[in-house]
């Protein structure tokens, strides 16, 4: 699906932050998208709060704007992208491939990931990842390592990071920012209990953040200058038909699952709204609130035909796919919606969202 080329500008960049959604190889969509802004120099982002695959992309785009600006960014994304492909050997994730096939396993297709994820699910039903993990291998942990320096990246001032995971033992989410990035936090962001072992971090324990915020939005209302906040979803809203096959019905619950923190944030964004629009807010008290413009890139179209179980396809065709998707997506909405940028919200977030 190849992006039709959006008009360049002289005028400077508009500040916005980003919201990454979390969404495994999915993920590769909202690459596409953070590529083609970069490449129009049209958007320049101050911060950005991701979950899981979102915490990926957003700690590579950070370390890639920290040492080579907007260029730098899409080459460090693209490295990465490209480095989780190759540990890869079709989809299936070194450590998985070496539990199912002995360390080599068969070339998987898209189509062919229904199989391997039912297979994932049903050893998650009766062994832990204690179990069948018991060193707690984790293949993007050099990956990461070898893509990014974090303590240097802890001093960066290009761009505000808030990656989100959820406490094990609380049940609360917990947002991390720059000072704090590290490895381990990125893993935690991205840490699917049925896979992986809990990530420990200054004696607490943390699952993925998508359980309680995929991805969180209130750090950017309060820590950045920006209005406007721009969500990449990867996980779509709405469905047209009702499933009726297990596999449908399971994926479904996913979506549900990943997307409610975000609605319920939502939730929260419209009433302020309203309470400021309606002028139900005492003057003295209006500066307390931030009135926000709130955007989104939608993936309900480009990910219609795309089942949960592609999340862990990781095949570098697959991959480059999915960024041409984010591409184009990402051309659609500068055309339709890039004047709105620091003017008003381009979506209605109660009848969009609620």
């Amino acid at each position: 699906m190849a992006a039709k080329p959006f008009p360049r500008t002289s005028a400077p960049p508009k500040k916005v932050n980003l919201a990454l959604q979390g969404g495994g190889a999915h993920g590769a969509f909202a690459w596409g998208i953070l590529d083609r802004f970069m490449e129009t120099r049209l958007i320049e982002i101050e911060g950005i709060s991701g979950t899981s695959a979102g915490s990926m992309n957003a700690v590579v785009y950070a370390w890639g704007v920290f040492n080579g600006g907007p260029e730098g960014a899409r080459e460090a994304l693209h490295r990465y992208w490209s480095a989780i492909s190759r540990i890869s050997n079709g989809g299936v994730t070194q450590f998985w491939e070496s539990f199912f096939f002995g360390g080599k396993g068969p070339t998987l297709s898209p189509a062919a990931h229904g199989p391997a994820l039912e297979a994932i699910r049903m050893i998650g039903n009766t062994l832990s990842p204690y179990q069948t993990n018991p060193f707690n291998y984790h293949p993007l942990r050099g990956v990461l390592n070898d893509l990014v320096d974090f303590d240097s990246l802890r001093t960066c001032q290009s761009t505000k990071l808030y990656l989100s995971a959820t406490n094990v033992k609380t049940g609360k989410v917990r947002v991390f920012d720059t000072a704090e990035v590290s490895v381990d936090v990125v893993l935690a962001s991205a840490c699917l209990p049925e896979i992986f072992q809990a990530v420990e971090i200054n004696g607490e324990h943390y699952w993925d953040g998508g359980y309680m915020g995929n991805p969180v939005l209130f750090p950017l209302f309060y820590e950045t200058k920006s209005r406007d906040v721009i969500i990449l979803h990867i996980n779509p809203i709405t469905r047209d038909e009702v499933p009726v096959l297990a596999n449908e019905i399971s994926d479904r619950v996913n979506e549900i699952t990943f997307n409610a923190s975000l609605l319920k944030e939502l939730r929260a964004v419209a009433f302020v709204q309203k309470l400021l629009a309606d002028g139900m807010i005492k003057d003295k008290f209006r500066d307390q609130f931030k009135d926000v413009l709130i955007h989104s890139v939608r993936a309900d179209k480009a990910l219609k035909n795309m089942s949960v179980a592609t999340k862990f396809c990781l095949d570098w065709g697959f991959l480059t796919e999915l960024r041409d998707r984010g591409r184009a997506a990402a051309d659609e909405w500068l055309a339709a919606n890039y004047a709105n940028l620091g003017v008003r919200s381009s979506v209605d977030v109660r009848a969009e969202y609620l």
